[in-house]
């Protein structure tokens, strides 16, 4: 394991990140999972299937290959065509490829580069790439999610409207403990 702070730093983003998601599409039905708001709009199903394919991809021999394997179809991504336990564990064989990966980057990792498509980017350039493209997805699934499952059936990952004075009161007695 590798204890570099910012290596620290990134998987509990990722970490963070993936917990936001799975948050939002825990709550929904496997039907709901497949349904468009709009005729436009992918399914939360079809944007997990993305980010699992993005994981593989983007980590999968990450120092050594380009991020976009010969073997990717991305645009297969955004079909939805997987059922909820081969979605799961895209998913999750996904994210057990990008922690892997962190974890075992070598400590000249601030020297080194890697490709995505050819482009040339520095370690911490394509993870902060990778950071935005999945905070864009995430939003997303949960921007759908609670669409789907309207105000009254969310679960709040984070302060929930018009509680702000509250957390924030519950912080500050918390810290003066």
């Amino acid at each position: 394991m590798n204890n570099n702070p910012l290596i620290a730093s990134w998987i509990e983003i990722f970490t963070s990140q993936k917990k936001l998601a799975e948050h939002a599409f825990s709550q929904l039905t496997d039907a709901q999972l497949h349904e468009r708001i709009t005729p436009n709009i992918n399914p939360v199903a079809t944007l997990i299937k993305h980010l699992a394919g993005n994981l593989r991809s983007r980590w999968t021999d990450f120092l050594t290959t380009d991020g976009e394997k010969p073997d990717r179809d991305r645009d297969s991504e955004f079909i939805d065509d997987l059922d909820h336990e081969s979605l799961m564990a895209a998913w999750e064989s996904g994210w057990a490829i990008l922690f892997e990966t962190l974890a075992a980057l070598p400590e000249d990792f601030m020297s080194r580069t890697v490709t995505i498509r050819s482009e040339t980017h520095t370690v911490p350039q394509a993870v902060n790439r990778q950071i935005s493209h999945f905070g864009y997805h995430i939003g997303q699934i949960h921007t759908i999610s609670r669409s789907l499952l309207g105000d009254e059936k969310w679960s709040w990952a984070s302060i929930e409207p018009g509680k702000t004075k509250i957390f924030n009161q519950m912080m500050q007695n918390h810290a003066n403990k």
